[in-house]
């Protein structure tokens, strides 16, 4: 539709992939630049959009007109002929389409002349005058609104009489008659065209107009006249080149080119040489087939000349008037090149849309021109309106590939051009397919454009000259409060089986080798003295505290194993083992002035986590499995919260959708269960605990991000906010808000009800319950790792994701990790106000955020995920004033064949984003010159807490040991008196009876 100038600025994060002369490398390289790009303001830019004559213009009998091989093919091949007379109707809607323009804002426009419409014969004589008026009218209109006319002078639309005298371009003759046409144009027009474009796509002419026959002029010849077509057409643009740059160039000052379309291939074994030669091939089939000879050395690439013998030959003085007619490389990459793909010389291999691939191949072949990209698109079906939400996608792929091409690459490419401003004629697909950025009703008589998203989607793109972060704020150089928690996170730990090391529980003596086996041999009868067990007995704590200590966190948050803790469910059998294990993490934790933020119950979906009796008589679905979560929180509560200030009672309770799925009500039915699960542990701890214990209480919830796939759709906006509510509020509005399930959750389920769509019954809070949910905790918790892109998609049957209506759309453009989580940094930002302006200014904590990087020794991906997300969690604190007390990184060690979501490999081996984390720790965050905390008084402040809450017994033993020690000295010190009193008595006594 235009092309744009779009010299954007990425930012840079890995080296560039090494490029092949087929660049199949780096194919499956994504940069981290991605769509995180600023535009440079100083940057030039040009703006173009497209239109081809025959798809738009209609009035194919209007105002003398002649009529074209493609006016009688569509009439003999296609049902609704008639309608390709009026199409949208630009001939005699020009205003319209002007108004299309100016409301893009485009610069450039690059549209076709219709040969027939001036010269209805296709000979140059007196031209017809109403088209003649029409093209002046058009160019005048353009540079009135400083937009430049980009002029096509052949984009397949030949007159019906030089096909039906001469045999259309198989006739060598047609060389000097295009030539005559040209001129004309150029006499006519040049004056004001600065870019001239000689034939648009000549493969597609050739292959399918005269080969496969499903472009006009239907022809289903050989092979050898396909390849003739093609000669002819070569040589019609390097004649038609030399005429311009000999007699109108001096003085005109314009370019020329012509405009060569390409399908990209890649291999299906990347190490594989056959299978890249044969990419090669099939792009020497396609593209080099008119590249090489133009922009190559003046001959066809040998790939052809070995295959085809009979491939027409270029005299030496042919191929030197051929090579170089082109003043920069215009390309064209959309469906026309890739549909209908079985026509494609494919060679076993893989069709691809990476566009940047493709200019890199261009690169290296033909020594690095400059490119035009003058047309890219992509289509849409006929009954879309203007929610054209794939063409959307398809546009920010190709650009965003274009924009990695010109910086990671130093590819010079000057303009873009998306295809195409209007609706119209698509060729061999006729209606049944769209490709304009303008909505247009070929039925009605007004012939409206109507913008599409995807034209409000390209105005953005043009307005900005490339895209810009959703969130554009800077960077901030501060500091978070010097009391912020940086934590890591882990999963569940498992407790070690052995309650200690055999060699200091076991009291009894063993003697060695006294038979000359070389064994131990137990003495029986003899028990010898043993010290106590030691929390350093367990192997594994030791293990965990060496982790820890390289994170240099101040926080550790993990999770306590129910089932092991109390394996019948209640309070029958406690395993007071595991309970020593898991305080024995906690107080060895604390030695490293590292507190301990405690998950009791941390369910996946693939290890539920419940006591198996609990599994068994229902789980989740049982209400009595709530009363048995109180009974179990209180024991831990009673057990170690002393040691423990923030407690999760359960972790992502809203994603046990994915566990109680077999029908809407199951998954309601179970989530009622765990809010009150967890409000009445809430009201354990709070009525009990603490006033002595001091900690706070909450429950993490999964809380990603919900973006409208389509920004500019009002349903996908609606589906966005409707997420947030059932996936979020569906937990936090009861606790955090009304003690009640969000209305919008109620209406949207009622109204799906009514429809007959569902037969979902979400469950009612008593008045009881709801007292006892609302307000049950002390803080928000977040768990929040990406941001998910949603449409509107309605939806039957009583099923969770059912009643919600939406879908997930994944956007290719963005960078993302091996388990798709799409990176968008600013999603956690908006996350975060969202949560302060729904709920309140409320404590928040960010108990898990972190990305799969698959290295294990060079973790860029998660160096850049912890950097920017980071920042905005900044951002929001300080910018938006969300009150947020912690940020915890996901997680410690990484499970075997599982994501690699690790600072540490399973085998405990650290990775270079560890040190990353620790310099944000170390800075608290992102200073400037200077740190406004004091790590070394905070430390002593911490060291001496920590002292205290660690020593308690000991400083209580030391009082009363120092109590009584005072006493005992008050009383010796009495005692002492009363005999020194009754000393001196006697001796004065005595003295009295000596006298």
């Amino acid at each position: 539709m235009h092309s744009a100038f779009l010299w954007i600025k990425p930012q840079i994060f890995k080296p560039n992939p090494e490029t092949r002369r087929v660049h199949i490398q780096g194919s499956s390289e994504k940069s981290f630049s991605s769509l995180e790009s600023h535009a440079l303001a100083k940057a030039k830019k040009k703006r173009k959009t497209g239109t081809g004559a025959f798809q738009v213009e209609g009035s194919w009998r209007k105002d003398g007109k002649g009529s074209s091989i493609w006016d009688r093919f569509t009439h003999s091949e296609f049902r609704d002929a008639d309608s390709t007379g009026t199409s949208s109707d630009s001939y005699i809607l020009l205003d319209k389409d002007l108004s299309a323009l100016d409301f893009l804002g485009v610069t450039f426009y690059q549209f076709s002349i219709s040969w027939s419409r001036l010269f209805p014969t296709g000979v140059v004589a007196a031209p017809n005058e109403k088209g003649l008026q029409y093209y002046n009218s058009l160019i005048d209109s353009l540079l009135y609104r400083n937009i430049d006319p980009v002029v096509t002078l052949y984009h397949w639309d030949l007159p019906l009489m030089l096909q039906e005298k001469y045999g259309g371009w198989k006739n060598e003759s047609m060389v000097d008659i295009f030539n005559d046409y040209a001129t004309f144009c150029f006499q006519t027009f040049g004056d004001r065209v600065k870019y001239w474009i000689t034939i648009h796509n000549p493969y597609l002419v050739a292959w399918h107009g005269y080969g496969t026959g499903i472009h006009a002029p239907g022809e289903r010849g050989k092979i050898r006249t396909v390849y003739s077509v093609g000669h002819n057409l070569i040589k019609a643009h390097a004649k038609v080149w030399h005429t311009y740059k000999e007699h109108f160039e001096p003085y005109q000052k314009g370019m020329i080119s012509i405009v060569l379309g390409s399908h990209w291939i890649e291999p299906n074994k990347l190490e594989d040489e056959l299978d890249i030669l044969k990419c090669q091939k099939s792009m020497e089939r396609v593209l080099g087939w008119f590249a090489k000879p133009i922009h190559g050395d003046g001959d066809y690439p040998e790939e052809l000349k070995n295959e085809f013998l009979f491939l027409p030959h270029f005299t030496e003085d042919e191929k030197n008037y051929i090579k170089g007619t082109a003043d920069f490389f215009a390309f064209s990459f959309g469906p026309s090149n890739f549909k209908p793909p079985n026509t494609l010389p494919k060679m076993g291999q893989n069709l691809s849309l990476n566009l940047r691939e493709v200019l890199n191949w261009i690169k290296l072949e033909y020594n690095s021109p400059r490119i035009l990209i003058a047309e890219n698109g992509w289509f849409t079906d006929s009954h879309v309106k203007t929610d054209d939400i794939t063409a959307i996608y398809m546009m920010k792929n190709f650009i965003n590939k274009v924009l990695q091409a010109i910086k990671h690459d130093n590819i010079d490419v000057f303009g873009y051009t998306a295809w195409s401003l209007l609706d119209g004629f698509e060729w061999q697909h006729a209606y049944n397919i769209r490709r304009g950025l303008f909505y247009v009703d070929f039925k009605s008589k007004k012939k409206e454009r109507i913008p599409k998203s995807s034209a409000l989607y390209y105005k953005q793109i043009i307005r900005e000259n490339g895209f810009f972060p959703k969130d554009s704020t800077p960077n901030l150089q501060a500091q978070f409060s010097c009391d912020f928690s940086w934590g890591i996170t882990e999963s569940v730990l498992k407790a070690e089986s052995a309650a200690s090391s055999p060699q200091f529980c076991d009291s009894s003596l063993y003697l060695w080798n006294v038979t000359g086996d070389g064994l131990l041999h137990k003495v029986e009868g003899v028990k010898l003295k043993t010290r106590p067990a030691q929390c350093t007995d367990f192997v594994s704590i030791k293990k965990q505290l060496d982790l820890l200590e390289k994170m240099k966190v101040t926080h550790y948050r993990f999770a306590l194993d129910w089932s092991l803790i109390l394996p019948n469910g209640d309070l029958s059998v406690v395993n007071r083992q595991v309970l020593r294990y898991y305080r024995c993490v906690i107080s060895e934790v604390l030695k490293l002035n590292v507190q301990s933020m405690v998950t009791l119950y941390y369910p996946t979906h693939t290890y539920l986590g419940l006591p198996g009796p609990l599994l068994q008589t229902g789980g989740w679905l049982n209400q009595s499995t709530a009363y048995a979560f109180q009974d179990y929180a209180a024991l831990c509560f009673r057990e170690l919260g002393d040691l423990v200030k923030l407690w999760i009672t359960i972790n992502e309770p809203n994603q046990l959708s994915n566990v109680y799925n077999r029908s809407s009500n199951d998954t309601y039915r179970a989530a009622h269960n765990l809010l009150i699960a967890h409000a009445m542990a809430w009201r354990i701890y709070d009525e009990q605990y603490r006033s002595s214990q001091y900690g706070k209480v909450s429950l993490s919830l999964h809380s990603d991000w919900a973006e409208p796939a389509n920004p500019f759709s009002e349903s996908h906006s609606k589906a966005a906010s409707r997420f947030l509510q059932f996936e979020i509020g569906w937990f936090a509005n009861p606790i955090f808000k009304t003690g009640d399930y969000p209305a919008t959750m109620r209406e949207y389920i009622t109204f799906k009800n009514r429809k007959g769509l569902s037969y979902t019954l979400l469950p009612s809070f008593t008045s009881e319950e709801k007292q006892l949910v609302k307000g049950a905790a002390d803080f928000y918790a977040l768990n929040h790792f990406t941001t998910r892109f949603v449409i509107h998609e309605p939806q039957n049957g009583s099923q969770y994701e059912f009643d919600r209506d939406i879908q997930f759309l994944q956007d290719i453009t963005c960078l993302s990790s091996p388990s798709r989580l799409a990176v968008v940094p600013w999603g956690i930002r908006k996350v975060l106000r969202w949560v302060k302006k729904t709920y309140g200014d409320i404590d928040v904590y960010i108990t898990a955020n972190g990305i799969d990087d698959p290295s294990l020794d060079n973790d860029q991906l998660r160096n850049y995920y912890l950097d920017k997300y980071i920042q905005e969690v900044l951002k929001a604190y300080y910018i938006d004033k969300v009150k947020i007390k912690g940020y915890y990184a996901f997680k410690l060690t990484e499970e075997k064949s599982k994501p690699r979501f690790g600072f540490f490999t399973s085998d405990s081996k650290g990775k270079p984003s560890i040190k990353f984390y620790n310099s944000l720790i170390s800075n608290n965050g992102f200073p400037a010159d200077y740190s406004v905390c004091d790590p070394s008084s905070h430390e002593k402040q911490c060291s001496f807490c920590l002292f205290i809450s660690q020593k308690k017994p000991l400083i209580f033993f030391a009082c009363c040991l120092f109590s009584t020690l005072i006493l005992l000295l008050a009383i010796i010190f009495v005692h002492k008196r009363k005999r020194r009193k009754r000393f001196k008595a006697k001796s004065i006594k005595c003295i009295c009876v000596s006298f």
